[in-house]
């Protein structure tokens, strides 16, 4: 079944809250060598004007990919995860993510195109507290391979 090219503009319920803890800050920034102490020092955080650790900007990507995950799972999109390749990804962050925000995804598909036997489908996630305030944009390209 190929790639439903009618889920263009769906969106798609909030996930559930997604809590931002400071071990998760810590483990991240390690991986991806974010060294700057504001990830894993509340106090350095605290003096540059967050109220905890700060997240490194990828960190959004963990948020992110659980309301992709909607789309993945929904049997009417066609969308076969092992022909995923994840093409591109974008974050445009309104405020940093710190540790204690509870956080919910709005994912939205933006397009969906047919090219070459291939479908490049793009997502746009927004990530907001629980109350409402806007932390970030997530713009994610897949590109699902066709057929051999």
């Amino acid at each position: 079944m190929p790639v439903n090219e009618q889920f263009a503009g769906r969106t798609y319920p909030p996930t559930a809250p997604y809590q931002v803890g400071r071990a998760k800050i810590a483990e991240f920034a390690e991986a991806v060598g974010a060294v700057d102490e504001v990830h894993t020092d509340v106090e350095v955080a605290r003096a540059r004007g967050y109220a905890d650790v700060v997240a490194p900007p990828t960190f959004a990507v963990l948020i992110a990919q659980h309301a992709d995950r909607q789309l993945m799972e929904d049997p009417e999109a066609g969308v076969d995860f092992s022909r995923v390749v994840h093409g591109e990804q974008k974050f445009v962050h309104h405020h940093p993510l710190t540790a204690g925000d509870e956080v919910v995804a709005t994912m939205t598909v933006d397009t969906v195109r047919l090219v070459g036997g291939h479908a490049m489908v793009t997502t746009r996630s927004e990530l907001a507290t629980v109350g409402g305030e806007a932390r970030c944009t997530a713009t994610s390209t897949l590109v699902i391979r066709g057929e051999d």
